[in-house]
């Protein structure tokens, strides 16, 4: 038996806002960032299980002290009797009364759980000597309904409705796996399209993509409804007709500021259009839907929880669903709404491309196409070349695919060297002198 000796979190801050990485309508200067956490056992196999809560700067010390809030839930527990009931595991931290009255279940506190639960996700992938996809993949379809708290969602997927989704991929599994480990999972790139770019920059990028081989990329909108038209113009013009590009408003906008504005980009030939307005409002989403359609409305990456794209999924107000890693209360949640879209047919095009995002949400999508969906053909996971080398396994993207990760573990370890360097603020990173603003002092951080 080994035991939880340790939960350690730290506040590590890249400062992307120097070169526009990461710049959209509503974020004009992020600093991409990880409330990254360390759970340590005992174990003479010395494993960490590390997980984070990606932010984009400023609050990333409020996450770090959401996280640091959950010791005393995990140090000094039984490891292998946490490992073993994941979703019991997780029934603990979410069902806990005092921390879900700060909820309930969405916002800081929820993906501070998120982290802890994925760094058991990673611990025990670890353990298991396979990568998390694999993992979860060959798990019995009991055990991954097990996971799954299907309180508020009965209503639209029961347990024994989600056992025969599980239960009627088990045959394919193999078949799946050979594809998925044969192919690669399609992928798609935003590197070219953040809003800080310049013309040639965007242009040069877009050539990139295609000669990488990306069938899609995503353009930032919503700044300036005639700079965006003259960008989609650029866009277009470089890739061809046959590349796809979807735009993305970061929820910039009312319901009929959505529907003017995409009207003057249909002529581009739009993709998605990603969270046009406010993530919470299921309703308005549907209302954009409606009168956008035949353009697809893509959302997700900012829902609170399962709920909320139970929400979206009934009420019809997106036709692609973009799961995150650490947006919700962890794997489990996640695998709950790989669930329900599985169950009403809604593609999941996951987001990606901040800091450890692409490292952790491939996981996610391959166990959906062996054990679940199984559908390799229409969906695909977003992609963004900048902050893999700071990862101990970074993600494997190359003709326009990622390749399905063989390293034991959820992908979501840092590097030491990383980690010390971007600290914040005390790191190399912010201390020593750049032409750049410097940062503004953000409060004293946990210990």
């Amino acid at each position: 038996m080994s035991r939880i000796t340790g939960l350690h979190v730290r506040d590590v801050r890249f400062p992307t806002s120097r070169e526009h990485d990461g710049s959209d309508a509503m974020n004009p200067a992020p600093d991409y960032s990880a409330a990254y956490v360390e759970i340590t056992t005992d174990a003479l196999d010395a494993l960490v299980g590390t997980g984070f809560v990606f932010t984009i700067g400023r609050g990333n010390e409020v996450q770090e002290r959401a996280i640091a809030a959950l010791r005393d839930h995990v140090v000094g527990r039984d490891a292998e009797a946490l490992l073993a009931d994941m979703g019991g595991t997780w029934r603990d931290l979410v069902h806990d009364s005092q921390l879900r009255w700060l909820g309930p279940e969405k916002g800081v506190i929820h993906m501070a759980i998120g982290a802890v639960v994925n760094a058991l996700w990673d611990l025990k992938a670890k353990r298991a000597g396979q990568p998390l996809w694999a993992l979860l993949a060959d798990m019995s379809p009991d055990d991954l309904v097990d996971l799954v708290d299907f309180r508020y969602l009965t209503d639209a997927i029961t347990p024994a409705e989600a056992r025969s989704l599980l239960q009627d991929a088990v045959p394919l599994r193999a078949g799946r796996r050979a594809r998925l480990e044969r192919e690669g999972y399609p992928a798609y790139t935003t590197t070219p399209g953040w809003l800080g770019y310049d013309d040639e920059k965007l242009a040069r990028l877009c050539r990139e993509a295609v000669d990488e081989g990306f069938a899609q990329i995503k353009l930032k909108v919503g700044g300036d409804v005639d700079e965006d038209v003259r960008r989609m113009g650029i866009a277009r013009r470089t890739v061809g007709p046959d590349i796809r590009i979807a735009v993305d408003a970061n929820q910039r906008w009312d319901v009929e500021d959505a529907v003017t504005w995409v009207d003057r980009l249909r002529e581009f030939d739009v993709a998605w259009v990603e969270e046009p307005t406010s993530p919470d409002d299921v309703l308005a989403h549907a209302e954009i839907a409606r009168r956008i359609a035949p353009i697809p409305v893509a959302t997700g990456e900012h829902m609170a929880n399962r709920v909320i794209a139970k929400q979206l999924i009934q009420a019809g107000a997106m036709s692609v669903l973009q799961i995150d890693a650490t947006r919700v209360a962890g794997v489990n949640e996640n695998i709950a709404i790989l669930l329900l879209a599985a169950k009403y047919g809604v593609r999941v095009c996951p987001h990606a491309g901040g800091v450890g995002l692409c490292e952790a949400v491939q996981h996610l999508s391959m166990f959906d196409a062996v054990a679940l969906s199984g559908d390799l053909d229409t969906r695909c996971i977003e992609f963004v070349d900048h902050l893999h080398e700071h990862f101990v396994t970074p993600v494997d993207v190359h003709d326009g695919r990622y390749w399905p990760p063989t390293a034991p573990g959820a992908g979501t370890e840092m590097l030491g060297v990383s980690l010390d360097t971007y600290d914040f603020p005390d790191g190399p990173a912010w201390t020593v002198d750049t032409a750049a603003p410097a940062p503004v002092p953000d409060t004293a951080r946990v210990a």
